[in-house]
């Protein structure tokens, strides 16, 4: 439900600057350089991207036994969240083959 949420504040946050953008006559791309709606729409955007990643390393860290999940979540903002989240996902990935599940074992809820 939390994803849906988030996609849903994703979606109306991001298009309601978008659709300033447009109906200003603005240049989209351009004003993401000085400032204007496209300049909220991408902050929008980037801070929802950023709380569903921290909820997926929370709920993934807890189900996965991952310490020092608040590294991650503190690297996020401060460092770069292209840093946080791949450096992430690969402890992720070696933490089950530590565990030895495949993949498709957690899609089908089997572990």
């Amino acid at each position: 439900m939390l994803w849906f949420v988030l996609a849903g504040v994703g979606l109306v946050g991001t298009w309601t600057f978008n659709v300033l953008s447009i109906a200003a006559g603005r240049d989209y791309l351009g004003d993401w350089l000085g400032s204007g709606p496209s300049v909220s729409s991408l902050v929008v955007d980037v801070v929802v991207v950023l709380l569903a990643c921290w909820v997926l390393m929370l709920v993934e860290a807890r189900r996965l036994g991952i310490r020092h999940v608040w590294v991650y979540l503190v690297l996020a903002p401060v460092v770069a969240l292209a840093f946080a989240l791949p450096l992430f996902l690969a402890v992720r990935e070696r933490r089950l083959r530590e565990l030895r599940v495949a993949p498709a074992d957690l899609v089908s809820g089997r572990s």
